[in-house]
């Protein structure tokens, strides 16, 4: 017994009315699941996105010393380069005396007597910034130029390094959070789907009592899922994009830099939409022919 898409379609949505309260129940089931994961997913990307800007901003600075010799710039910058080449420097660039000098006189503004030192231009190191290809090899990029000729000090981001160490630790926590709900979202879904049909199990004794096919019985009960699936996959999507746009908005007219790195693209919403869409879709259909299995055997 073969069964005609629009007997499918018909018979799919005629279950879905004479059952409306398990209907609803499945979709609320699959809407909170799936929020509450879509939700896990998007912070967790929040804290990727806040990394690389982390990672993006942090700087190693190799100051000279204010008598250090041509010879001794140059050698530093061609060791510069080298490392460039190979991949370990993502770029440097080099601050002369007059922009040191201006730098200076920026950051010592509120103590006027420290910058009567820096008036002289053979006062004031010049120095190169260096940003790494991987932010957790500062140290070791420090070490190689430490004890180098010509260079006076070696300072770099250890606070953003401590930053990126605490926002790695959130990321893994965040993604076994979501692992762990994604799981939990599937079998809340499972056990839902098989409630409602167990309370069909006499409309499915009849249907294959009276020679359906167990593809004919089951393929009306994977569309209902599907619709199920889909629908709460959508709905989720809808407060979880509601809700991203409310937080992101509160986010961008915070005075705070740091709090603004915590944001997300318009792309990573609608592609974890997209996810959400298809896992309930997916745990609909395959949780229905799962469930209405067991009572195919009459």
């Amino acid at each position: 017994m073969a069964a005609r898409p629009g007997y499918l379609i018909k018979e799919s949505f005629s279950n879905l009315r004479r059952n409306v309260l398990m209907t609803v129940t499945a979709i609320i089931t699959i809407t909170v699941s799936l929020t509450i994961v879509g939700s896990a997913l998007l912070i967790r990307q929040c804290t990727n996105n806040a990394a690389q800007q982390f990672r993006d901003g942090i700087e190693l600075s190799i100051f000279m010393k204010s008598d250090a010799t041509q010879t001794q710039l140059d050698a530093t910058r061609n060791t510069l380069e080298s490392l460039k080449t190979n991949g370990s420097v993502k770029r440097f660039f080099y601050m002369d005396k007059k922009a040191s000098q201006e730098e200076i006189e920026i950051v010592l503004a509120n103590s006027p007597d420290s910058l009567d030192v820096f008036d002289d231009l053979a006062n004031v190191p010049t120095s190169f910034r260096v940003v790494p290809t991987e932010a957790e090899s500062i140290a070791a990029l420090g070490q190689r130029f430490k004890d180098r000729e010509g260079v006076l000090e070696i300072q770099d981001d250890s606070d953003i390094k401590r930053v990126l160490k605490f926002v790695g630790i959130i990321q893994v926590v965040l993604l076994s959070i979501a692992v762990s709900l994604l799981v939990a979202a599937v079998l809340l879904i499972l056990n839902t789907i098989q409630l409602a049909i167990f309370s069909r199990r006499r409309e499915v004794a009849v249907m294959k009592l009276v020679g359906g096919t167990n593809w004919f019985i089951r393929l009306p009960f994977m569309l209902e899922g599907l619709l199920q699936g889909l629908l709460g996959g959508v709905l989720a999507f809808a407060l979880v994009f509601l809700g991203t746009d409310r937080s992101q908005s509160a986010i961008r007219s915070s005075t705070s830099s740091w709090l603004q790195t915590f944001s997300v693209t318009s792309g990573q919403v609608w592609s974890t939409g997209i996810f959400m869409i298809l896992v309930g879709a997916a745990v609909g259909a395959i949780g229905s022919a799962i469930a209405v299995s067991r009572f195919l055997d009459v």
